[in-house]
């Protein structure tokens, strides 16, 4: 499709595109954008063994940002009407350029804000081969989650209650800026969770599942069903028998997968360039510096086919990449918008990324990981005297300045004398990201994606993944008895 096909979405064409510009800058702006968005949103329920409600609405308009030094004004509007969109480049320029002190991080370079000049559509395409999912029959989307349930309620006696959620969109978005660029795509995404409560004797315990894709509804397979199926089972007997063990400082070994969100929330943020400008980032002075051991690759990733946290473009209309962040153990690059890159002299690596057209881009991780390194997981436990197996983490707090965190441990195990030995639980993983970091002793060959629904809540929220191999910390604080 041409960019025509986009034009009719949004009622315009380049003309019009031309003269928001030109509004926009005409009291002196630096640069602007606009961005435009046209996204269906469907879900379905089912609790207590029937689908018993599901929606659709849709979200349409257009945000203008325009950019004057360090200043920026944003105004959008809810129809895409000459009349609203112009009113709307007037205010973001008004804002601007207002009275308001701005504070020097460095000059918005002119042209830094460029990808690599004159770039447009096509970009690669990471998720080829979808069905649109406003073109889904909703008996199959249905019969899936009533198939899902079928197939956990199977497995295990002492669940009482199942309730299953599909989520799914598609998002129209086109990108035009002051330098002549203009981008567009259709953004699939389609989610299920599934959570179950599990009774025994006097005592319950919840366990879920969930996925998440950028994929039309072929994803909805019965391999699909019967794998979370299968997760959502998996390990509940290790639950009911877990036990509060000692705290106190020792080794932790976090699993492959789902603990990757440590990475995420521990270690990922403070890569984030705005907070890299503010100084408010622990890693603010570090750039070219050893954080780990050789041998450690860290990475945000942009290009994972299908990936939830990735696209075709970020929401600045740079083209999705693959950016280390630490190479071999060096600090090699920041996580940058347009807005930092300017500031830093460098290409954007595509990490400008946005809720909807109502919000501003800034600096957001897409699908943060860890390279597989050369050990095997089960030489990671057998190594340790006394410590903890970690399979998942959840509610993480994390201080970006300092880089303290603090993490509680949804599953995992006491190891001793280099085996996995009883459950544990109602415990927390106490740390400091950089410290962290600088204590993994061995990372294995087992790196996974987890393809959960995640979901990154930075003052806006944005999906996101992340993925970790079996790794190795030497020492972390465990709060137990």
């Amino acid at each position: 499709m041409n960019e025509n096909h986009w034009f009719n979405i949004f009622r315009t064409d380049r003309r019009m595109l031309e003269r928001l510009s030109a509004e926009a800058l005409s009291t002196g702006g630096d640069f602007c954008d606009l961005y435009f968005e046209n996204t269906v949103y469907f879900n379905l329920m089912l609790k207590d063994g029937a689908v018993t409600s599901g929606g659709c609405h849709t979200d349409y308009g257009v945000g203008i940002r325009v950019l004057k030094g360090e200043r920026t004004g944003y105004a959008y509007s809810e129809t895409t009407s000459e009349k609203d969109m112009l009113a709307a480049a007037k205010a973001a320029s008004a804002i601007a350029l207002c009275d308001a002190p701005a504070v020097n991080y460095g000059k918005v370079g002119d042209g830094i804000y460029l990808s690599s000049k004159g770039a447009v559509s096509p970009a690669p395409d990471f998720y080829p081969g979808i069905t649109d999912w406003r073109n889904a029959d909703i008996n199959n989307i249905r019969s899936f989650i009533q198939d899902l349930e079928t197939r956990i309620a199977s497995k295990d006696r002492r669940i009482g209650k199942i309730l299953i959620r599909a989520s799914y969109s598609m998002s129209d978005v086109m990108m035009y800026n002051s330098l002549g660029e203009l981008t567009y795509e259709t953004r699939p995404m389609g989610s299920v969770t599934a959570s179950a409560v599990f009774f025994s004797a006097n005592d319950t315990r919840t366990k879920s599942s969930s996925r998440s894709f950028r994929m039309g509804s072929e994803m909805l397979t019965s391999a699909l069903a019967e794998e979370m199926a299968l997760e959502v089972v998996r390990g509940i007997d290790a639950s009911f028998e877990a036990i509060r063990p000692k705290g106190g400082k020792m080794p932790v070994v976090m699993g492959a997968g789902a603990s990757g969100i440590l990475l995420h929330e521990a270690m990922g943020h403070a890569f984030e360039a705005d907070f890299i400008r503010k100084g408010q980032s622990i890693f603010s002075e570090k750039m070219g510096q050893r954080v780990c051991k050789a041998g450690i690759n860290i990475v945000d990733d942009g290009t994972l086919p299908f990936n939830r946290g990735c696209g075709n473009y970020d929401d600045e209309g740079v083209a999705g990449q693959k950016t280390y962040m630490v190479t071999d153990g060096i600090l090699t690059s920041y996580l940058h918008d347009r807005i930092s890159a300017a500031s830093y002299g460098v290409p954007s690596t595509g990490n400008g990324r946005r809720e909807s057209f109502r919000y501003n881009p800034t600096p957001r991780m897409r699908a943060t990981y860890m390279e597989s390194g050369g050990s095997s997981s089960e030489s990671l436990i057998a190594s340790v005297k006394r410590g903890i197996y970690v399979d998942e983490f959840s509610n993480g707090q994390v201080k970006i300045g300092e880089g303290d965190f603090t993490f509680y441990v949804k599953s995992g195990y006491l190891i001793e004398n280099g085996r996995l030995t009883a459950p544990v639980h109602d415990i927390n993983i106490i740390g400091n990201g950089p410290q962290a970091l600088a204590d993994i002793t061995a990372v294995a060959d087992d790196l996974k994606i987890d393809n959960g629904i995640w979901t990154c809540g930075k003052e806006q929220n944005v999906p996101v993944s992340c993925g970790i191999p079996t790794v190795l910390v030497s020492s972390l604080t465990v709060g137990g008895e």
